[in-house]
């Protein structure tokens, strides 16, 4: 297959949502059918071991939370399919934005009982900021849940974004029947019992009276209505409206039964965007271009606890990746070779060869890589759009073990690199503050300090409102700037200045006085 193909026939794509709405689920019913595992985790139950495939920390199995984005690849029908599964939990909310970074398009799980909720608005905003095309999954419908015109506008007016309803629900929690899919004008009916379906009982025209014999009279007139109704108010489906992001594609089905996930997925493989175009601070890159670029997203200490081992995530840009090759290490202008870059099903990795525009690629790390790297065939590029933001809630992290001190430096490091959250160290008394964007980092911080690398850490109470970053043109106003707040300065794991300011009103302050002094809240500036 030549190159151009091998790029045609890729999808790199996030499931995200709110917590519990069943994404995970989802990710696991796709890997089915791509026949990458052959058995569903029992997620919903905590009494069968068996957990989540997408969810390989210890404590992630323990919570029942994804607390990293996983990336899983499979090949289905002729395509290959890359599936990042993110955290759905608000804490972890960056490791999702920067996931979000590197792929062509998403598809957000909607919960049918609780409708659109707050997280998912929040990474709704991330998609819209970089154009991102969206598919919704309204889940759970075998469950009492909202009705689906209700959800419709909920989902338009929430999210912003106008929907286009490619499947119809027949009846809800014990009422429900299944789905007819306009897209592919066939009939599924629902049976929970079943793990895999048949295939769907094709109905050109629901007005046909076979549709009656199938699920009834009472439930064949109401979806008669409805589905009028349906084609009244929302016009035909177009691929480029959804392409452009003004459109959302809209599925209704339940991921715990397997049910509305093929027809998810087949018309995905339809629509979805190839590989597109990314932009660099140079220029934009083609993913049809001969030469090599890609940029880490994300880095994984300890994806097997038994080796001290660390993990950079590479999502390929353009041109072909291959093996025991030298590539340029734009940052710190070496070249590099990678021997052993791996493709990932979870926790589970096999060697490759080669990869193509869209995949992700593992590459071993011993300490070379940060969040934002570029690697290329030669050319000079800096991808942009992987921020860190300002945290919110801070603590001191003292050693509780004088004896570990190396292995607390060290696991601290590692976490820090790893995005997990941010590390300032005080310029007044030089300890070290532990910045996040969501308590339960502080917890997962903690755990895998001890669980990975045998370090025990204790946190102590410090009042702080905000952490930005400062730099100015001005020096003599930046030395007296950082001579006055000596005690609020600190400097983040690059060395660069941070101001720590304990509330509102001091921030507001020093951005009054000190004008020429710029305060930034995300660190890419």
């Amino acid at each position: 297959m030549g190159f151009t193909e091998e790029i045609k026939r890729r999808r790199t794509f996030a499931i995200i949502s709110h917590p519990d709405a069943g994404k995970t689920t989802l990710t696991e019913k796709l890997l089915l059918f791509g026949g990458a595992i052959h058995v569903a985790g029992a997620v919903k139950s905590n009494k069968i071991k068996k957990t989540a495939t997408s969810d390989f920390m210890e404590i992630e199995k323990q919570r029942g939370i994804s607390v990293a984005t996983s990336v899983m690849g499979f090949e289905y029908d002729g395509y290959k399919v890359n599936i990042l599964d993110t955290p759905g939990h608000q804490d972890f909310a960056e490791d999702t934005f920067r996931t979000l970074t590197a792929v062509d398009s998403v598809i957000i799980v909607v919960d049918a009982a609780k409708g659109v909720e707050a997280q998912t608005r929040k990474l709704m905003e991330v998609c819209r900021m970089r154009n991102t095309p969206v598919i919704v999954f309204i889940n759970k419908m075998d469950r009492p849940s909202k009705d689906p015109f209700e959800l419709l506008d909920e989902v338009e007016e929430e999210l912003k974004i106008k929907v286009q309803p490619l499947s119809w629900p027949i009846g809800n929690g014990t009422e429900f029947k299944g789905v007819y899919n306009l897209f592919e004008k066939n009939l599924y009916l629902f049976d929970p019992g079943k793990q895999v379906l048949e295939e769907g009982v094709s109905i050109e025209d629901f007005n046909d009276p076979v549709l009656n014999s199938i699920i009834g009279d009472d439930s064949a007139e109401s979806a008669r209505e409805e589905l009028e109704l349906v084609q009244g108010v929302y016009p035909d489906f177009e691929m480029d409206p959804y392409r452009e992001a003004s459109v959302a594609p809209v599925f209704f089905g339940s991921a715990l039964n397997n049910f509305g996930v093929r027809e998810l997925l087949h018309c995905f493989l339809q629509i979805a965007p190839t590989p597109q175009p990314s932009k660099a601070e140079e220029r934009m890159v083609d993913a049809g271009e001969e030469k090599f670029t890609g940029f880490v997203f994300k880095i994984h200490a300890n994806m097997d606890p038994n080796h001290r081992n660390r993990l950079a995530f590479l999502k390929i840009c353009s041109g072909k990746f291959q093996r025991n090759t030298n590539y340029l290490h734009v940052r710190n202008g070496k070249n590099m070779k990678f021997s052993s870059p791996t493709a990932f099903m979870a926790d589970k990795k096999s060697i490759i060869d080669e990869a193509y525009p869209g995949d992700i690629v593992g590459i071993p790390d011993t300490g070379n890589f940060k969040i934002g790297d570029t690697v290329t065939q030669g050319e000079k590029l800096h991808y942009k759009g992987l921020p860190s933001f300002s945290p919110e809630l801070f603590r001191y992290i003292e050693n509780d073990d004088p004896m570990k001190s190396k292995q607390l430096a060290k696991g601290i490091d590692q976490l820090m690199d790893e995005g997990v959250a941010q590390l300032f160290v005080s310029q007044f008394n030089g300890r070290k503050v532990i910045g996040t964007v969501g308590a339960l980092q502080f917890e997962v911080i903690q755990y895998r300090l001890l669980h990975e690398y045998g370090a025990s850490c204790r946190y102590e109470p410090i009042n702080l409102h905000k952490a930005c970053w400062i730099r100015s043109e001005d020096e003599k106003e930046l030395a007296d700037f950082k001579k006055r707040k000596v005690q609020y300065m600190a400097k983040d794991k690059s060395g660069r200045d941070v101001f720590m300011a304990d509330s509102a009103y001091m921030l507001q302050m020093a951005q009054s006085n000190f004008k020429n002094i710029e305060f930034h809240f995300t660190s890419e500036f």
